[in-house]
């Protein structure tokens, strides 16, 4: 689905959170950081998916990781998702697609035989000096720390 390659530079961006604050990847700069980037806020293996890292937050952050959720859904949505699940990071209201579209993870999906377009669920680790370190597309929504952290990089 992603063009983008282990070693890119990752593409830049400035979105708002769900609170209305602009995030940019600059303001991640000498940090490693987990970009995942999910279909739809509050659906069942979305929430599974984010509670997996809520969870393991403090592994990450001892490890030198920050963690950023991307969906298309809209600034309350991400608040209300945040609020009710109490995740201890950032989620971005990509509504006009703009870093859902620079990571190339847009695009036609197939559900109960429906065909229609939308966000694959992808997580790039992006190092600290901006370069793409790993992308995972199969993303395994309950275990996904453990395949972040602890699977054999590829």
């Amino acid at each position: 689905m992603t063009t983008l390659k282990i070693g890119d530079k990752a593409p830049d961006f400035a979105v708002k959170n769900q609170g209305g604050k602009i995030i940019s990847l600059s303001d991640f700069e000498g940090k490693k950081l987990v970009l995942f980037f999910y279909p739809k806020a509050s659906t069942p293996g979305c929430t599974m998916e984010a509670c997996n890292l809520s969870d393991n937050y403090m592994t990450f952050v001892s490890k030198g990781y920050e963690i950023l959720g991307v969906s298309a859904d809209s600034e309350r949505r991400q608040t209300n998702f945040k609020n009710k699940y109490k995740f201890p990071y950032d989620l971005l209201a990509d509504e006009d697609l703009e870093v859902i579209n620079a990571y190339g993870v847009w695009g036609p999906k197939k559900f109960m035989g429906r065909e229609y377009d939308g966000i694959h669920r992808t997580t790039f680790v992006i190092d600290e000096n901006g370069n793409i370190e790993r992308i995972v597309q199969k993303v395994k929504t309950k275990d996904h720390t453990n395949q972040l952290l602890n699977e054999a990089k590829g």
